[in-house]
């Protein structure tokens, strides 16, 4: 398996997302969006990055026990009910996804939504990895 990640010169640079993803593998892995659930189906952080570090992790694990590991991430995408909240929060969000997942960024994309299926929730990940 292998991912190339590509960032055309011509393109603004990328900052924490990868402009295109080429994948080769055997095995593709969906993963379902992922918000701040704990294990008891609770809505866990008070603020955007609490919220965000959780949804990650929850994508993490769900990628881990599929038999893959961040660096198979393709493509996230992040479903956030407050946009500017979330630009605003932006450094402290690509800590937080070097420390969780690394710097092998997948194609992502930010897209601004009314609300979530958890009303408390702010933050929601999907994403596609491929496996070997």
């Amino acid at each position: 398996m292998s991912l190339e990640r590509i960032n055309p010169a011509e393109l603004s640079p990328p900052t924490g997302f990868s402009h295109a993803v080429a994948a080769t593998g055997s095995r593709l892995v969906f993963l379902a969006g992922q918000t701040a659930l704990d294990s008891a189906g609770k809505v866990v952080g008070e603020t955007l990055p609490e919220q965000f570090e959780r949804a990650l992790a929850n994508l993490l694990s769900a990628l881990a026990d599929s038999g893959g590991a961040p660096a198979d991430l393709a493509r996230v995408t992040v479903y956030a009910v407050d946009v500017p909240a979330y630009r605003d929060c932006a450094a402290e969000l690509g800590r937080i996804w070097r420390r969780l997942a690394g710097r092998d960024y997948p194609a992502m994309a930010v897209i601004g939504v009314v609300r979530l299926w958890d009303e408390q929730a702010m933050v929601e990940l999907d994403g596609v990895a491929v496996l070997p």
